[in-house]
């Protein structure tokens, strides 16, 4: 009698110095019961790939989880299997990080578990065959991809119950097809329908039943505990499977040494599909939504799958400037890490970490945490490199085709870009190792036409034998979100030069209403590197036009910034000039300027010194003008989608300073960091 061939892996990762509830909640409720039912059953051969960081927090913290990893590894019911330590995706970092990161983790197994991983868990699944060369360096000989990686290159569905052999450059790697019936089938499904799902597979003697999915599902996931343990789905399906005759468990590389690959396959670069969606400009997405719908869903499983496709996982770079900008930072840090030592070499690969890069039914990028820590390794390395003397570098760091200038002092990375004003977009602390200028602009997102345009929310009710996944599980709307799906028209740098007709106020500077007649706040400067300035010849844009020309001279001190700033045109008519801040604190709310919190928005009027108090960190920034004005301060939420539906997320402080002129402007602003 014919056996399918059951591949089960799972795949567990926290973000790095995630939040301790979060990676605790994660510990009670899926990553304990798990392994402790898991040991219950050792006949049931399973792979398993955990990145680095949040296996030594289970090794060091959690005894008695690893106890039973231990103990399964050591029966030979586990599988290990490698990826980068810090879970980076191995497409985006250099050749020479890929192959330290894999060497890493697979160290790290081989050290407290005594075996060494042979495959490979391709991060977010994001593949491009120029990996293929360093997974051989590293002794890897397959990686496992999902079935859509196949079925959008043009192979047949029918075709997924094996492996297929790849090359780059003559070396080669076997690829396993990870099933997405069987992904959205476990544990979601009934114990009866999840083994229907895996007999489904058989498709003769050697057909394999692939699955490798979140390990967070099987209990942290909504709904999942009580249905995979309370109500015991887990327990009952292992033994299910281990007393059926017509499926038998194997581990990947021993099904790889048993049975013939199914031919050579190239693979487009590509991830699954929903990744492709929310890789692509909100317009874009909502048009492929579009586009999958009106083919239909057998028309688009069958053939279409093959044309109708999203973008690729680095568009993520071009989508959000802010994530452009991390990795390029990281690459710069990359290039010359033969000066790092041991410590901020680690710090570089952290640094590499892929949950801030992109954003989708997670919050990624939108998340502030997440970005913190990015940037605490980021100022981590910098801290590394700064001496008493302060160091000033012009290079086009972030690859945008614009010169950046980078300073570093005692105390402080800065860097200014050419391609956006002249703006300051770091603003980071060595001593706390925070960036204020962490910030993010608002845009719009395909699943804001949820908000503008809810659909009639249906009760979805569950049959007995499934329970809902995030995939499906509808997400109510809340109508008040409406109001705060403002979109910003230029970054929300630092030093951003505004000028309008009208008087700024606190209402039309909050809803981005007032009317820009300059063209400096989102526009290209040139940078004189002598002198640290940056100017343009630009103009104000009335019922007629006026040249009118900017330069902005920066000065450094250890712990400081001054601007000095001089605006000349011929034009007469009264003007108002505004200069904008945007500050990232960890707890915005808490904050208070010049000795009072935000809350719903802050005028104080006719102040030369604005002084913000930063209960995170324990320090000052000062804002000095030379003019009096008038400051409109608030607090910028970004509405951002998780799993659980939409929330608003508390950004940053976006300040402007407002004043009147007429022809020309000379002001000069002083920025201070200092102790509370």
């Amino acid at each position: 009698m014919s056996k399918v061939s059951l591949l089960f892996g799972v795949h567990m990762h926290q973000p790095i110095d995630n939040f301790g509830d979060a990676v605790d909640e994660a510990i009670e409720l899926c990553y304990a019961p798990f392994f402790e039912t898991m040991a219950r059953y050792p006949d049931f051969k399973f792979a398993v790939h955990c990145s680095g960081w949040l296996l030594d927090v289970i090794r060091t913290k959690h005894p008695k989880i690893f106890a039973n990893i231990k103990k399964l590894t050591k029966f030979g019911s586990i599988e290990w299997i490698g990826a980068g330590y810090y879970e980076p995706i191995l497409s985006a970092i250099p050749s020479c990080d890929r192959r330290a990161q894999i060497n890493q983790l697979n160290a790290y197994i081989k050290k407290h578990l005594k075996t060494t991983p042979n495959g490979l868990w391709l991060t977010e699944r994001v593949w491009e065959s120029s990996i293929v060369p360093d997974l051989n360096a590293c002794d890897i000989s397959y990686a496992v991809v999902d079935d859509y990686h196949f079925l959008s290159s043009g192979f047949s569905a029918k075709d997924m119950d094996g492996y297929y052999v790849t090359e780059e450059g003559g070396t080669p790697l076997a690829l396993f097809p990870i099933s997405q019936s069987l992904r959205y089938a476990l544990p979601f499904f009934s114990v009866e329908r999840s083994i229907d799902a895996i007999l489904a597979c058989a498709k003769d003697e050697n057909s394999a039943a692939i699955i490798f999915d979140d390990g967070e599902k099987f209990g942290l996931w909504p709904k999942t505990n009580e249905w995979v343990y309370e109500k015991k789905w887990l327990e009952n399906f292992l033994e299910a499977v281990l007393k059926n005759d017509k499926i038998q468990t194997q581990h990947y590389s021993e099904y790889l040494g048993q049975n013939r690959s199914k031919g050579i396959a190239y693979l487009n670069n590509t991830s699954y599909f929903e990744m492709g969606e929310w890789s692509l400009r909100s317009e874009q997405t909502l048009a492929l939504e579009a586009l999958k719908e009106q083919v239909g869903t057998e028309y688009f499983n069958t053939m279409g799958v093959a044309f109708i496709k999203g973008g690729i996982w680095k568009n993520f770079f071009i989508k959000y400037h802010e994530s452009n900008y991390l990795h390029k930072r990281m690459l710069f840090h990359s290039k010359n890490q033969h000066k790092l030592d041991k410590k901020s070499l680690q710090s570089l690969y952290k640094l590499q970490t892929n949950d801030v890069f992109w954003h989708g039914v997670f919050g990624g990028l939108y998340l502030p945490n997440l970005r913190d820590n990015a940037y605490r390794y980021l100022l981590e390395i910098e801290k590394f490199y700064s001496r008493k003397k302060i160091s000033c570098l012009v290079k086009d760091i972030d690859q945008d085709g614009y010169e950046e200038l980078k300073v570093l002092s005692k105390s402080l990375s800065l860097v200014f870009s050419g391609k956006f004003g002249g703006q300051m977009l770091e603003f980071g602390s060595l001593d706390v190792l925070f960036n204020w200028q962490n910030t993010l602009m608002r845009r719009e997102e395909a699943y804001h036409e949820k908000i503008l345009h809810p659909k009639e929310v249906h009760e979805r009710i569950n049959s007995d034998d499934e329970i809902a996944t995030i995939h499906n599980d509808g997400a109510e709307v809340n109508d008040t979100l409406k109001e705060q799906l403002i979109y910003d028209w230029h970054p929300k740098h630092s030093f951003v030069d505004h000028f309008s007709t009208d008087g700024f106020t606190l209402d039309n500077f909050k809803k981005v209403s007032f009317h820009e007649v300059g063209d400096f706040a989102n526009q290209a400067f040139e940078l004189d590197a002598q002198t640290n300035t940056f100017y343009r010849d630009g103009g104000f844009y009335l019922e007629k036009n006026y040249a009118a020309s900017m330069e902005k001279r920066y000065t450094f001190e250890d712990a400081g910034v001054g601007l000095e700033l001089s605006v000349k045109s011929i034009c007469e008519e009264k003007l108002y000039y505004g200069m904008e801040f945007n500050f990232h604190l960890a707890h915005p709310k808490l904050a208070t300027l010049n000795g009072v919190k935000i809350e719903e928005g802050l005028s104080l009027y006719g102040v030369d010194t604005l002084e913000i108090i930063d209960t995170f960190t324990n320090k000052r920034i000062v804002l000095s003008s030379s003019e009096t004005c008038d400051v409109h301060a608030y607090i910028l939420n970004t509405i951002s989608q998780n799993e659980s539906g939409f929330e608003a997320v508390a950004q940053q402080i976006s300040i402007i300073f407002s004043y009147s002129f007429a022809s020309q402007v000379n002001l000069k602003m002083l920025l201070g960091v200092f102790d509370v």
